[in-house]
């Protein structure tokens, strides 16, 4: 089934856990989308939806994202952590962590997510650390956005 869209959106949502010292969130990106990119980039068809091994499936996800998803606190890179995904109507959810995260005051996020098979990809990043809520949008070719606390 293939679903068409006018317009290409990824959503990414973190938040700070300062008890757990991890930036702890989601990725919202369009199904067919997701699976184009990650068809072109494995050279082999990658199903989501019907998916006959879910580590494998969960494997091309992480290493998908972690090329494409980086975070750096305080002027240290942080390696993403991969928690798993679930398919929703036309969305793919990948839960994502980031650990041994010290007080956030900066945090640059570098986000190229279906850069290479959307020139119109928009991906829009929420960040919160202890209640203060900060919303910026990146747009195919721009690749950063800079928090700061």
């Amino acid at each position: 089934m293939s679903f068409m869209h006018p317009f290409y959106l990824g959503v990414i949502d973190l938040k700070y856990d300062k008890k757990e010292k991890t930036i702890q969130g989601s990725v919202k990106l369009f199904t067919n989308d997701l699976e184009a990119t990650l068809t072109k980039i494995n050279r082999k068809t990658v199903d989501l939806i019907n998916s006959k091994n879910k580590e494998e499936t969960s494997k091309i996800l992480f290493n998908y994202l972690s090329k494409h998803l980086k975070l750096n606190n305080n002027g240290k890179l942080t390696p993403l952590k991969f928690i798993g995904y679930e398919i929703e109507q036309e969305a793919v959810w990948m839960y994502v962590e980031f650990s041994a995260i010290n007080q956030p005051k900066i945090v640059n996020i570098e986000c190229t997510l279906l850069y290479e098979q959307l020139k119109e990809q928009i991906n829009i990043i929420n960040l919160e650390v202890n209640n203060s809520k900060k919303v910026s949008k990146i747009t195919n070719p721009e690749t950063t956005i800079n928090f700061q606390f």
